[in-house]
């Protein structure tokens, strides 16, 4: 597995496929400890799917176009085998609500680059 690091927006990746050579599509494994909620973060022109391997969560996902404080449009529960999609530019954070690390795959479409992403306090969202 590739080596891990932590990313800002509050959890651990580990890039798996993520390349030039293969712009349609990058996946990377994240892994948030338990009581850690991710920021507010959107990918300009990038669909993401959360592929929960273990662990629980909730996942919300926000009005897109707004700026924070984000509302949240849908919050759900989330726990190994669910797929969470993310259209592109729809603002979102993930919380772990339980007692192991939630671990999951992110499946992004085209790859994610780092231009496309937004964190709150950046610029609107869309």
């Amino acid at each position: 597995m590739p080596a891990e690091y932590w990313f800002p927006e509050g959890c651990f990746i580990s890039e798996w496929a993520n390349t030039p050579d293969d712009p349609a599509c990058s996946l990377a494994r994240a892994r948030v400890l338990p009581g850690h909620t991710t920021r507010w973060h959107w990918l300009t022109g990038t669909t993401e799917r959360y592929a929960i391997l273990s662990g629980q969560g909730r996942m919300e996902l926000g009005h897109p176009g707004t700026t924070p404080p984000i509302a949240t449009a849908t919050a759900r529960e989330i726990m190994a085998g669910d797929v969470v999609l993310i259209p592109a530019g729809t603002p979102q954070r993930i919380t772990n609500t339980g007692t192991d690390d939630l671990v999951f795959l992110a499946v992004c479409t085209p790859r994610f680059t780092p231009a496309c992403y937004h964190a709150e306090g950046d610029a609107p969202a869309g």
